[in-house]
């Protein structure tokens, strides 16, 4: 674990005192956002749109993702916030995929209709960087210690005893009762890395949408890869997440996961018409 990136110290200023710090949480949060804009714009402006739409697509995703994540985190995990409600929600924790993707793709929406711009075009130029985002963010999740998987004794499991929460015998009784405990012993359990699988598996999707991005034939069939890509990876990962399961056995994300899936499956098999978009409207 590596919270904290930089520890600035107390720092006094006119009588008020300061203590900034660079989290590491945050700081893989902007590199991901950075990294979407830097691919984002590079594509618009080989499309021929104008320079500022890539600034304001990403500052969308960013506002509308973090406050789907938020929300999505709190929801799901509604009894530790009755716990603790100021400390759930100002906590680092709580990038959390699905809701993020609800939120960024609402505040993309705003920023497409608001262009005049066709929506289904943009959804292809912005699928591979959809996961490429979420891939970044999860090393964030991995250096603050959270979103890990369930206890494990393979040789790569890691130990987070300062995690959020942390990874402890105690924790799991209290927070995940419905966990298998039988066969670890009290004390700091080591857990599926769950973040580093995600951002393998992310990058690995990332760089096959990207190589696939200046060959769309089917308007919309990028990004219908995507959902079923990213469905899969996040509903197979699932099996190895301490989230509750609701319905089949199923946690709540794999069956939103189910339905980008079937989503994906659905317009890939059954192609969306829309007209290119024309020239007055870049």
């Amino acid at each position: 674990m590596f919270p904290v990136i930089f520890d600035f110290g107390t720092i006094s200023i006119f009588g008020f005192e300061f203590h900034p710090v660079i989290n590491s949480y945050g700081f893989m949060l902007m590199m991901a956002f950075y990294s979407c804009y830097y691919f984002l714009n590079k594509d618009l402006n080989r499309l021929g749109y104008d320079a500022k739409l890539a600034s304001d697509i990403v500052f969308a995703a960013a506002v509308g993702g973090i406050l789907g994540s938020k929300i999505y985190y709190l929801i799901e995990n509604f009894e530790r916030v009755k716990a603790d409600p100021t400390g759930m929600i100002f906590s680092g924790a709580g990038l959390v995929f699905l809701g993020g993707l609800m939120g960024g793709t609402l505040g993309v929406t705003y920023v497409i209709k608001k262009n005049e711009l066709t929506w289904i075009n943009f959804a292809d130029i912005v699928a591979p960087l959809l996961i490429l985002g979420y891939a970044v963010g999860r090393i964030g999740c991995f250096l603050v210690g959270d979103d890990y998987g369930l206890p494990t004794n393979v040789p790569w499991g890691i130990a987070f005893p300062n995690g959020l929460p942390p990874s402890t015998y105690n924790v799991f009784q209290s927070y995940y009762p419905w966990i298998n405990l039988e066969g670890f012993s009290p004390g700091v359990l080591k857990v599926h890395p769950t973040q580093i699988y995600e951002s393998i598996i992310g990058f690995g999707i990332f760089y096959f949408l990207y190589q696939k991005r200046t060959k769309v034939v089917v308007i919309g069939s990028l990004f219908f890869t995507y959902l079923i890509l990213a469905g899969a990876e996040r509903f197979f990962i699932e099996f190895l997440r301490v989230n509750t399961k609701y319905l089949f056995g199923l946690s709540g994300s794999q069956l939103i996961s189910l339905i980008m899936i079937f989503i994906g499956a659905w317009f890939l098999n059954h192609p969306v018409s829309q007209p290119q978009e024309i020239e007055s409207e870049k």
